[in-house]
């Protein structure tokens, strides 16, 4: 794999975002309590620990962008930071929560190592500049609806900032009604502007639009696109996991089972170490 700028997360992090091995930023798609977010954490690190790979937790503690007004939408960002600093605590991982809005940019950083920008907001100017501004890593998520060499403007929006902490995320572009298709070509034409990417595996296999009161999906397909997204080079992969999908309250579709992430990354670390020359 071609080198990347690859940055530690903060100065205390044991390793490095697009560094000699992959990384996982992975959790339930909402918050929606301390206990499942425990069990995810905990087993989920174990798990990584096992297959020496990078583990950064992930947790939304509002999911603004709902298709349908009733949809969940979390804890709220004064109950969600403390999981997220507690879970930190606790498990001394990375934390990673995206966010919506400015202002929501300077208490967040306080407690997260990962600024994580929707997809819909990836050209929201004063949003990237407000995340870029706190000096934490800055996880953009590339739009459905943009080319991956469309990101380099993101990339100078950061950089104007005086951060060099950057991750560019796929999660799927646009393709009729419906669909989201996963370019592999993309992933190494966007990794070509300097800085690390990751795939997001489960938001890709979202059928957006096409449940009646929530986004439906696939989440069978999951490993398949991780396994694809490795091989042809990536840096980490994003992925939503919960302990009972199927009851979430966002994105259960497309979220894996907490009991096949073992199985799942197991296979994942080997396409890694291929693509790697490992």
């Amino acid at each position: 794999m071609e080198q990347v700028k690859a940055f530690h997360i903060t100065d205390e992090a044991s390793f490095q975002i697009g560094g000699d091995k992959m990384t996982l930023i992975g959790g339930p798609c909402s918050i929606e309590s301390w206990e499942m977010c425990d069990e995810v954490a905990g087993t989920v690190k174990a798990i990584c620990e096992k297959y020496d790979i990078n583990y950064v937790f992930k947790g939304s503690f509002d999911k603004a962008n709902r298709s349908n007004l009733n949809a969940g939408r979390a804890v709220g960002m004064e109950k969600g930071l403390q999981i997220l600093n507690d879970i930190k605590e606790k498990y001394n991982v990375p934390v990673t929560t995206d966010v919506h809005e400015t202002y929501q940019c300077e208490p967040v950083a306080e407690v997260v190592d990962i600024l994580q920008i929707p997809a819909y907001l990836c050209r929201q100017t004063d949003l990237i500049l407000g995340a870029a501004k706190t000096g934490k890593a800055v996880n953009v998520k590339k739009g459905q609806f943009m080319a991956p060499w469309n990101m380099d403007n993101v990339i100078d929006k950061i950089r104007s900032c005086g951060n060099e902490k950057i991750i560019l995320c796929d999660r799927g572009t646009t393709f009729g009604y419906n669909y989201l298709v996963v370019d592999m070509q993309g992933l190494p034409i966007m990794r070509s502007l300097g800085y690390p990417v990751f795939l997001d595996a489960t938001h890709a296999v979202q059928t957006p639009g096409s449940g009646k009161e929530f986004t439906a999906g696939n989440r069978a397909f999951v490993p398949q696109l991780i396994n694809a997204g490795l091989a042809v080079g990536v840096d980490g992969i994003f992925a939503e996991i919960h302990p009972d999908p199927d009851h979430a309250i966002s994105d259960g579709p497309s979220q894996l089972y907490l009991k096949d992430v073992e199985q799942i990354l197991a296979k994942a670390k080997k396409y890694d170490l291929l693509t790697r020359g490992e």
